[in-house]
């Protein structure tokens, strides 16, 4: 049986992006060993500065703590989640009916260049009228973990013995999705559902999530042996796992983990929680047909050919974001 991690491996992202050939390939070695084993690993030097974080953090609390029709006015169900706000009763894990404890926002590719692929988008919704700050904070973040999530892939891709731009043109604009949660506090717990919690155990749908530091405890990992282990990361780092997307294409070679956030202790569920994942997601397009050097005797194939695209329509029904 594999190694059994009572933390999750801790990485230098400069050592791939700065380091000798040497260092290149231990970066590349440890991470696929990470994500071939526990799903899960810490990152630092992934271009987010304290500032940039803080700043973000503070508009996403400034607008969660606006009134509830307030926030409604930047709610657009048609887009079934994917921009702009979601209000709480919403979302649930595959297989749940219960819905999650949380609020969210989501902001969603920035198309720069004259790519056709920007009709396929839908605008980002930004509430320039009471947080005008918050489109050029959340577009530098976004944009600052879509280039460390590149690097990461980049990583990947030669760990799995693919040329290292493997991922590059499936991820250039790719329909990645930051998105701002807030777990909100509940003030009278008789009156949630007993299984109600603030994030059930799913795994997510993307290749990769880049998640900036939360602001209370409370993620959890499904460890092999049935366990349950916290996750925290340092102040300098974030936490990135992989997606079930990822672990379509690699047939499982790569773990797409089973997480959650648990609930805290009932005298504080008055206490909100804040977090901020960015959600890697290729271009619709991009075929995740399992890659034969993943399949094998000992290791038949898993999955249905299937796009990312058609994967995502999927899961957005399975969630209860999209009829």
């Amino acid at each position: 049986m594999a190694d059994l991690f009572n933390d999750i491996p801790s990485l230098d992202l400069h050592q791939f992006t700065q380091g000798t050939s040497h260092e290149r390939q231990q970066f590349v070695s440890a991470l696929g060993a990470a994500f071939n084993q526990i799903g899960f690993v810490a990152i630092k030097n992934h271009g987010l500065t304290d500032d940039l974080t803080e700043k973000l953090y503070t508009v996403v609390k400034e607008f969660f703590a606006l009134p509830e029709e307030v926030k409604r006015q930047y709610d657009r169900p048609e887009l079934h989640g994917q921009r702009g706000y979601t209000s709480k009763g919403k979302e649930h894990a595959k297989g749940r009916t219960t819905a999650d404890l949380k609020e969210f926002y989501q902001i969603g590719q920035f198309v720069d260049d004259d790519d056709p692929i920007k009709e396929n988008y839908p605008d980002n919704i930004w509430p320039e009228d009471k947080l005008p700050q918050m489109h050029p904070v959340a577009k530098e973040a976004y944009q600052t973990l879509e280039s460390a999530g590149q690097q990461l892939l980049r990583a990947i891709a030669l760990y799995l013995g693919l040329e290292e731009n493997y991922f590059g043109r499936h991820l250039h604009n790719g329909n990645s999705i930051l998105r701002a949660i807030h777990y909100y506090p509940i003030k009278n717990p008789d009156e949630v559902p007993d299984d109600a919690v603030r994030a059930a155990e799913h795994g997510d749908i993307n290749l990769i999530t880049l998640l900036m530091g939360a602001s209370a405890e409370g993620l959890q990992v499904l460890r092999r042996d049935g366990a349950w282990i916290p996750i925290t990361a340092l102040p300098d780092q974030i936490i990135v796992n992989v997606g079930d997307m990822l672990a379509r294409l690699t047939n499982d070679t790569l773990k797409s983990t089973v997480h959650r956030v648990v609930n805290p202790p009932r005298e504080l569920l008055g206490t909100p929680r804040y977090s901020i994942p960015f959600f890697m997601h290729p271009r619709a397009d991009m075929d995740l047909t399992c890659l034969d050097s993943c399949i094998s005797e000992d290791q038949p194939k898993q999955y249905e050919d299937m796009t990312a695209g058609e994967f995502l329509e999927e899961r957005l029904r399975e969630i209860g974001l999209k009829q």
